[in-house]
């Protein structure tokens, strides 16, 4: 990965298996109350304390949100915090104008660094970071100037490239459709690396594209998904948060009605196996995009912790150092095109395919 400022490099490598358990103890995690927080050892008194803020999707979105707080919560446990003040803990926000107020809740009640996940959270990270000097903060999917705050970013395009050649080599019917939720900067970076790794499979397959204006309401999502699926697709991508629980909800409903046809979802952020889950034996999730957030909520908190917190820095995850991959399809995706795949993936990785972050007109 490299740092904008500083010219570094980090190397994020984590297990399948890890990140899976990770992301069911997510889960399990965010209904707990304030005061059940699992310790595993004795803190030590300069261990940093470390909270988040949600974007509108909330913390089990089983998306974004999740991975953040992933992040957070294995960072807390490995250190022996506990759930609440001086230790980690998160606020949910269910509207844009529940931003700012959280935010500084969080900074009265002490915590060393605080998190705001998602572009949306922009301008408040900004507001209250230029009034709070001695909290530092960091905003995930956008860039804010500040010595105290440090920006996060992603290569979204490279993992939803090879999410399409993946996509472009299982499909049956060459219709495959893309959901967006919000119409901004990074789902458009998803949307672009999508088509493009498409386009270098065959060129004339149809991607359908789609803005649901959410990243909360499912029955957009099923909508889209439920057209895109009557007009032929078999593969649908989301890149809409929460909405895409309705992308899944319409391929299940489909694949229960018509067992013997193909409705994938490829899943986004966190592995969405789970919510592709028909019966025992079925499943509709063809592959996730993951995107690593819970991984870079540790890393910068770890750094921190060590006395580098990287203010004034932007740190952009890619495919080179695994910030963004593919998860496992559990078979659904042949030997011969996770091969192919992995031929893409080394040369984006390389240098040697540049995904463009914007759609090509």
């Amino acid at each position: 990965m490299k740092f904008k400022k500083k010219g570094l490099a980090l190397s994020v490598m984590m297990s399948a298996g890890l990140l899976l358990a990770a992301c069911s103890g997510g889960e399990k995690e965010a209904e707990k109350p304030a005061d059940e927080g699992a310790a595993t050892d004795t803190p030590s008194s300069d261990v940093l304390s470390v909270a988040m803020v949600t974007d509108t999707g909330g913390v089990d979105d089983k998306s974004f949100n999740q991975s953040a707080w992933k992040g957070i919560t294995e960072y807390g446990e490995s250190n022996g915090l506990e759930r609440g003040d001086n230790g980690y803990d998160y606020l949910p926000s269910t509207k844009e104008a529940d931003f700012k107020p959280n935010l500084n809740n969080l900074v009265r009640r002490d915590f060393d660094i605080v998190f705001g996940i998602g572009y949306l959270m922009d301008d408040a990270i900004h507001e209250i970071a230029s009034q709070k000097p001695d909290t530092n903060f960091v905003i995930v999917d956008s860039e804010v100037e500040g010595d105290n705050v440090a920006s996060v970013m992603f290569k979204e395009q490279e993992g939803a490239f090879l999410a399409g050649v993946a996509a472009a080599l299982t499909t049956e019917t060459d219709k495959i459709g893309f959901v967006g939720g919000m119409d901004i900067p990074v789902i458009k970076r998803f949307e672009a690396g999508f088509i493009e790794g498409v386009k270098a499979i065959n060129p004339d397959i149809k991607v359908d594209v789609q803005y649901v204006a959410s990243f909360t309401d499912a029955a957009l999502g099923k909508g889209a998904a439920s057209r895109m699926y009557a007009d032929g697709a078999d593969i649908v991508f989301h890149a809409a948060g929460g909405a895409g629980v309705g992308v899944f909800a319409e391929a299940k409903e489909l694949k229960k009605a018509s067992p013997d046809k193909n409705f994938w979802v490829i899943g986004v952020d966190s592995d969405q196996y789970e919510e592709g889950k028909v019966d025992e034996n079925t499943n509709v999730t063809l592959t996730s995009m993951l995107k690593r957030v819970d991984v870079a909520v540790l890393d910068i908190t770890e750094r921190a912790n060590n006395g580098e917190f990287p203010g004034g820095e932007t740190l952009v995850y890619g495919l080179e150092d695994e910030g963004v991959i593919l998860a496992d399809s559990r078979g659904a995706i042949s030997e011969e095109i996770l091969a192919k795949v992995a031929e893409f993936e080394a040369k984006i990785a390389s240098g040697e395919i540049e995904v463009p972050e914007e759609p090509v007109k």
